[in-house]
């Protein structure tokens, strides 16, 4: 008996693929996949440039050398700059003339920072705050170290790398003055009414004596 014509198409629909279109149907599914994973890897590609792309325009911090003002970063350090950069400069530069290492070199920013705000001015206490010493006189203190008549003239007073050899001077007659609280040191030098007052500089002291002494070109 012969199956009707209707449900021989049904039958026909139903019968599974001949190798030949097995064959095509696997193919195709290969480049669907191949079209897939090469979309993956463009966008991959992509995105990894996205992310060198500002890294490679992003310009390598300049190298800053003590010996070479230009170098200073116009940015500052700890919101140091400008001439402030320059004096901690010729500080750092005279401290290690001098033989003094990196821990002197930051009692000396240190002290700097404090006192004038490491800006070499020809006013001091007197001037702002109208101080007077001990024995009731005006103080007389000018330059980077805020240093009084006793330690100079005037013009040694005002260049910053005789100031700062006066002080250090000083600070390498202070017995055992490394193994001693920075901030105490330094007022063993100073002689000001607050011993910790420096203390409050030396993490800034720190970064700028560090970004100043790489090494030069």
């Amino acid at each position: 008996m012969k199956k009707p014509a209707a449900r021989r198409r049904s039958t026909a629909r139903r019968r599974s693929p001949s190798a030949r279109q097995r064959a095509a149907i696997r193919a195709r599914r290969r480049k669907t996949l191949q079209r897939v994973l090469l979309a993956i890897g463009a966008v991959a590609v992509l995105g990894g440039m996205l992310v060198l792309i500002p890294r490679g325009l992003a310009h390598e911090p300049a190298p800053v050398c003590v010996d070479q003002p230009q170098t200073l970063p116009e940015a500052g350090i700890e919101g140091w700059s400008g001439a402030q950069l320059e004096n901690a400069a010729t500080i750092v530069r005279t401290a290690a003339s001098l033989g003094y290492p990196r821990e002197g070199q930051v009692l000396g920013v240190m002290t700097a920072m404090g006192e004038s705000s490491l800006r070499n001015i020809d006013y001091g206490d007197w001037e702002t705050r109208g101080f007077t010493n001990p024995d009731g006189s005006r103080t007389s203190s000018i330059g980077l170290f805020q240093q009084q008549d006793w330690w100079g003239s005037v013009e040694q007073r005002m260049d910053p790398a005789t100031a700062t050899t006066l002080f250090f001077e000083r600070l390498g007659r202070v017995p055992d003055w490394q193994s001693m609280a920075p901030s105490h040191a330094i007022h063993r030098v100073q002689v000001n009414t607050d011993r910790d007052y420096y203390a409050r500089f030396q993490a800034d002291a720190t970064a700028v004596v560090d970004a100043l002494s790489g090494p030069c070109g």
